[in-house]
């Protein structure tokens, strides 16, 4: 499964790029996100609770990120266990481009595989799940970081 996507948030690079690297912010912004530990700059685990279809299964898993082009771009890598309901893994190439000097576009690109009782729903059921998932990610995310946002 792919996606990709793309947002604009009335915010510089910097700051963009600091809250993408702040777990609170993450943890706020990420659905059904019950836990998210930062172990360092680049290892985090997180414990999301989904409900895709009829299956609503306790994910726990780790991601790790590769900082190497940042703040302009970065990549990250991740795996979950949700139990008898399965497992996912896969990662995402995410860049921010300045539009100015208070707006940033983020773009990203992912790729996902999943087995177990989840691969069992149907392709369509699970992609059209994770587009909606990252969409209200990343509405929320642009919501918390937005400059013109309320205090």
């Amino acid at each position: 499964m792919e996606l990709s996507d793309e947002i604009i948030i009335n915010a510089s690079k910097e700051k963009v790029y600091a809250a993408l690297n702040d777990p609170e912010i993450l943890q706020q912004c990420i659905p059904g996100c019950e836990e998210l530990i930062k172990h360092s700059d680049t290892e985090l685990e997180a414990k999301v609770v989904l409900k895709i279809g009829p299956v609503k299964a306790k994910f726990s898993g780790d991601v790790q990120l590769d900082t190497a082009g940042a703040p302009d771009a970065f990549s990250l890598t991740g795996q979950g266990n949700g139990g008898a309901a399965g497992h996912a893994k896969g990662g995402a190439d995410v860049t921010l481009t300045a539009d100015g000097p208070n707006k940033t576009i983020l773009r990203y690109e992912a790729k996902a595989a999943i087995g177990g009782k989840l691969a069992q729903l149907g392709s369509r059921l699970i992609q059209s799940t994770a587009k909606k998932l990252a969409a209200k990610f990343l509405q929320s995310f642009a919501d918390v970081v937005n400059d013109d946002a309320p205090a």
